[in-house]
């Protein structure tokens, strides 16, 4: 009985990876759009995604047509200097570049996507997802009025560098900061870290100032502190 209930879920998995895979894409693509300002849960997704999209590779200092495999992540790319950037249009029709990034958070993973103006000096746009954050707290980095808070600001200061930065709910100040989630210290910090390691990544891209040598995009420890102790 085991041996045949084992190859009846083999069986099963084996004849659903496909689809499962095409969901998978499906479901990175309207991340990717939403990256852009278009509502994922209301258009069809694959049709939007292939008018308004194209995948490409930074390599050599020129963005070049990527015609393989569409990957779902992208965090082992971009250590290995594997750059994809996604060129499209927004909801609003302003030509703009997406950037994926990948982080880590209080329990997990993070990754998300930073769409930027043709000049690649300011967010028109983000979406930012987790792994395993607690639900009502460090999850909410997952709602629209925190990604939303991201548009306009600029990425680079004065010195060429990201400035572009998450605080404390409540102590964004200067133009570069965004206010983090309440109660989610930890989570906050991670895409603090994440959207800085992500961006200065793509620095030759952007246009800030040219690292010394290649960045290594790390994950930031998972660190239990008495303040996010409640999370």
């Amino acid at each position: 009985m085991v041996i045949i209930v084992a190859f009846l879920l083999a069986f099963v998995a084996s004849a659903l990876k496909e689809t499962q895979e095409a969901n998978v894409a499906n479901d990175t693509k309207g991340q990717i759009l939403s990256a852009l300002g278009y509502d994922k849960a209301t258009i069809d997704v694959a049709k939007v995604y292939e008018e308004k999209v194209k995948d490409n590779l930074f390599e050599a200092g020129e963005l070049k047509p990527y015609e393989e495999k569409f990957n779902t992540t992208y965090g082992s790319l971009i250590k290995e200097g594997k750059l994809h950037v996604f060129t499209g249009t927004t909801a609003n029709g302003e030509p703009a570049y997406v950037l994926p990034v990948v982080g880590r958070g209080l329990w997990g993973g993070l990754w998300g996507y930073i769409a930027v103006n043709e000049a690649k000096d300011k967010v028109l746009g983000t979406y930012f997802y987790h792994e395993s954050e607690t639900a009502g707290l460090g999850a909410r980095i997952g709602e629209k009025w925190f990604q939303d808070q991201f548009i306009g600001k600029p990425i680079f200061g004065e010195d060429g560098n990201v400035a572009l930065t998450v605080t404390k709910a409540g102590a964004a100040q200067s133009e570069f900061e965004v206010d983090g989630v309440t109660g989610a210290t930890l989570t906050s910090n991670g895409v603090a870290a994440m959207v800085k390691d992500g961006l200065t990544a793509y620095k030759e891209f952007l246009g800030g100032a040219t690292a010394s040598e290649p960045v290594e995009v790390e994950e930031a420890e998972c660190i239990i502190c008495e303040e996010d102790v409640k999370q």
